[in-house]
């Protein structure tokens, strides 16, 4: 039997993602988008050094940056 191991669960990365998205928030909009890039490149860089494969490290940094803009709407609708 094998399993499917998730590297970076999202549900484990509550606080994680709402500290990113505030921080986002605080930015100009290009500047949180560059934040965001960088992010998520730094975090597919760690999965792929501990081996992790390229199909789920892509997978898993989709999900996340969708996480931290999904945290980011309230933020839209303020001001």
């Amino acid at each position: 039997m094998t399993a499917v191991i998730i590297p970076f669960p999202i549900a484990r990365q509550r606080v994680f993602i709402q500290k990113q998205a505030d921080h986002v928030a605080s930015m100009n909009p290009d500047a949180g988008v560059r934040y965001i890039e960088r992010l998520m490149e730094m975090r597919g860089d760690a999965m792929l050094r501990r081996a992790i494969a390229e199909e789920l490290v892509s997978r898993e940094l989709k999900c996340l940056e969708t996480a931290i803009r999904v945290a980011l709407i309230p933020y839209s609708r303020q001001g």
